[in-house]
């Protein structure tokens, strides 16, 4: 196979959707020698937000410390190999080729999932790299998760909401528990949730693994000491020591609580605080990217890719707290079907904006004109309407002010089309 054949390949495998289950994956990870037990010391990380956040943090620490690292990660933005990093370095296109033409015979028998083939293909490719680390992020759920075929030693929980709620379950309890089932013998595991029921969860299933937790909020504390766009600085005390000034290249003080949680686990591996500032501070080399990431300025354009309610309070909470400094505010927004449009765009409400809807590059979009009559709904009497995320951007662009401000989110998908795009003038 050619780089372009195996992603011909790979793509039409999410015609067979999600199939909860470890037994295909572990079956195609058997074609190449069953790689999960050849990974080093692994950081499994699942949560409904910050995933993202905190892998990339992790990851950026270890790296900093000297260890060859790995990163796992979805959904890419723009090119498949961003799914899966060493030392920051994504995978080859001449790479991935060779691993589907290994796999593919396996993918066909078991009709394996896209996301099942993926993290199959990482998987090898970590091993026979020799890597030191391996950060891994759940894809959804954590017990019957593609990725859950591996043994880790630190687990972490970042956030728990409501989504995906067809899958995990209706109640903040149950998707904790599922999210939680990453937590296994032998771990010890890390968590940032707060709601009663989730921390119940993730307590429970921490005891029942044999698994000592450790809670950001009980067993280390934060403090936001300044948040603007594309810096936060925080303190931060453990059971072990503290840390004042630690600085991130990030928006938004809800950031804290991930990235703490990636201290917590260096921490306890034993890295220092000079690998510790520097990771945080040079995080974005991991290849984390559109969280609430600052691509223009005059007008600044902020590109984000959160996708649910509880994601979207966190970015306009960020925000509010510089809105003053702008003239406007202009939000374009797509998303994806299977999210809760409604209440996404109800949490936007406080910025004040103009709003413009589009859809998305994806088959499970919402198109912009549901879109647009969501947003009448909720008292958006001018939202605008368009058909592609390049025609909404440059007609924003036209008339948007210099000391403006134009948040674009609502989806993966629409992050990675802005991207794409030509640069913008």
């Amino acid at each position: 196979m050619l780089y372009q054949e195996a992603l011909d390949f790979l793509y039409p495998l999410h015609r067979f959707g999600m199939k909860p289950g470890l037994d295909r994956v572990r079956r195609l990870l058997d074609v190449f020698g069953s790689p999960q037990g050849r990974l080093g010391t692994i950081v499994h990380i699942a949560g409904t937000n910050g995933k993202g956040t905190t892998a990339a943090a992790i990851a950026s620490i270890f790296q900093a410390s000297g260890k060859k690292t790995a990163l796992y990660t979805s959904p890419h933005l723009v090119d498949f190999t961003e799914r899966m990093r060493i030392d920051g370095v994504p995978i080859s296109p001449e790479k991935v080729a060779a691993y589907c033409t290994l796999m593919k015979d396996a993918v066909c028998d078991l009709k394996a999932t896209f996301f099942e083939a993926t993290t199959a293909l990482a998987f090898a490719w970590f091993a026979d790299e020799q890597i030191d680390v391996a950060v891994i992020e759940t894809g959804m759920g954590g017990r019957l998760d593609a990725t859950n075929v591996v043994t880790s030693d630190y687990a972490v929980i970042t956030s728990i909401g409501l989504d995906h709620t067809e899958w995990l379950g209706n109640t903040i309890a149950m998707i904790a528990a599922e999210k939680a089932a990453i937590i296994n013998s032998g771990s010890m595991a890390f968590t940032a949730v707060s709601s009663p029921e989730a921390v119940e969860a993730v307590e429970y299933a921490a005891k029942a693994s044999g698994a000592p937790l450790v809670r950001f909020g009980k067993d280390a504390r934060a403090t936001v000491v300044s948040a603007d766009p594309g810096r936060l600085l925080f303190s931060l005390s453990t059971t072990s020591g503290r840390y004042s000034g630690l600085e991130a290249p990030l928006t938004g003080a809800f950031h804290v609580s991930n990235l703490s949680l990636a201290v917590m686990v260096a921490e306890r591996a034993g890295i220092g605080e000079e690998s510790i500032r520097k990771g945080l501070a040079c995080m974005l080399r991991t290849g984390y990217r559109a969280r609430l990431e600052k691509i223009r300025s005059e007008p600044d354009i902020l590109l984000d890719v959160s996708h649910n309610p509880d994601g979207m309070r966190l970015t306009v909470d960020a925000i509010a707290v510089f809105r003053h400094r702008y003239r406007a505010v202009h939000v374009l927004i797509g998303m994806a079907s299977d999210k809760d449009a409604r209440l996404v765009i109800r949490h936007l409400l406080p910025l004040n904006a103009g709003f413009s809807a589009v859809t998305i590059p994806s088959v499970r979009s919402i198109s912009a004109a549901e879109l647009g009559i969501l947003m009448q709904n909720e008292g958006i009497d001018d939202a605008q309407v368009f058909d592609t995320p390049d025609e909404a951007l440059r007609t924003i662009l036209q008339y948007a002010d210099s000391g403006d401000l134009i948040l674009i989110t609502g989806s993966f998908f629409l992050a990675g089309e802005v991207l794409r795009m030509a640069p913008l003038s």
